[in-house]
């Protein structure tokens, strides 16, 4: 039997879609749509910026006051905030110990009171004795020594007791002078030693607002030294104050630095030991700043498209970014004024690629 041959018709319907297909292949660029990107021309401004940071009310003067021997508390009279005058008692020590040794410096006074009386009348007689020829001048001379003797344990005695004296007036804590309390350190039935801090006492009615500031901040220029303060919990209350010191060194633990503000108008509702919250204005050389959008990113780091104005091809370029803004980023290099960055539609782009430039973003 011979064998039987089927004729199939070609599919032209697939034949056209392969040949449309290599024709798309290789039809010239400027014949496609050219993908539109929106633009900015890179441009340097000044830039100015708010910081914030949260310190806390002090005392510009403080006094640490403490006993100047150690012992037992027995009371403590203030608590934190209290107002006090010259000589008000904040604090007393045990004095049992204190109490007993004046006693015995008073009775040692009074027994050297006594041999020194005794003393002076035996003097007093052995040079009457001598004057009627009744005595030796060798007795007269003994007498005499005793006395001298005597009047000086008297002025021992007398010493003795003033020290036991003082030494019982320091278990009572005096305040120095009018001052408001600002921390209570010590509390009854705490034994302590010998100038250990008992209480901290504020010195008349001036503020300062303690800060630690980032050392990276402090390389930038304050546009004013004032610093404008705030209460937390509310915004709205906003109080003026000035840098006043900046201390030199750095804390090597956090890496910060102390800066003192000099209160000038404390915000409604704040006192010592209160946080608050201190904002300035940092006036920063002038740097191109971009639309936070332009930023794309490749293996090496933050990266921008740029167009050739002439060619309007784009190419990736990698840039060093100094800091972030709201809504912005500011550049520390890779940009120059002038240049052509593409700020929305870079997602699609690849290097060399001609694109449509759309209108400028503002």
């Amino acid at each position: 039997m011979m064998p039987r041959f089927t004729r199939t018709r070609p599919n032209t319907h697939a034949f056209a879609l392969a040949v449309g297909a290599v024709f798309a292949l290789h039809t010239p660029a400027t014949a496609q749509t050219l993908l539109r990107v929106s633009t900015v021309t890179a441009e340097r401004i000044a830039a100015v910026s708010t910081f914030s940071l949260t310190g806390e009310i002090v005392a510009r003067d403080t006094l640490t006051a403490s006993f100047p021997l150690g012992g037992r508390v027995t009371d403590v009279f203030v608590t934190t905030g209290a107002k006090v005058q010259k000589g008000d008692v904040l604090a007393k020590l045990d004095q049992v110990q204190q109490e007993q040794s004046l006693r015995a410096a008073q009775a040692g006074l009074v027994s050297a009171k006594a041999s020194h009386q005794q003393a002076r009348e035996e003097s007093v007689r052995q040079d009457a004795l001598l004057e009627r020829g009744a005595t030796t001048r060798s007795a007269r001379d003994t007498a005499a020594d005793l006395l001298r003797a005597a009047e000086a344990q008297e002025a021992q005695a007398v010493a003795e007791q003033d020290r036991a004296k003082k030494a019982l007036a320091d278990t009572v804590l005096l305040a120095p002078t009018a001052a408001t309390v600002t921390d209570r350190l010590a509390e009854p039935g705490q034994v302590i030693g010998a100038a250990q801090t008992v209480v901290e006492l504020a010195l008349g009615s001036d503020f300062d607002a303690e800060f630690e500031v980032p050392e990276a901040t402090l390389t930038s220029t304050p546009k004013s030294p004032e610093v404008v303060l705030s209460v937390l919990a509310a915004p709205s209350k906003t109080g003026a104050g000035m840098i006043r010191e900046v201390s030199p060194l750095v804390d090597p633990a956090k890496g910060t630095v102390k800066v003192t503000v000099s209160v000038e108008t404390l915000p409604a509702g704040l006192s010592y030991g209160d946080p608050v919250r201190g904002t300035v204005t940092i006036q920063d050389t002038d740097r191109v700043t971009l639309p936070w959008s332009s930023i794309t990113a490749q293996a090496s780091g933050p990266a921008v498209w740029l167009i050739d104005p002439q060619t309007h091809q784009a190419a990736l370029r990698e840039v060093s970014v100094l800091r972030y803004i709201s809504g912005q980023v500011v550049l520390s290099s890779g940009v120059e004024a002038g240049e052509i960055v593409v700020s929305k539609g870079a997602q699609l782009l690849y290097p060399g690629q001609t694109v449509d430039l759309g209108s400028e973003a503002k």
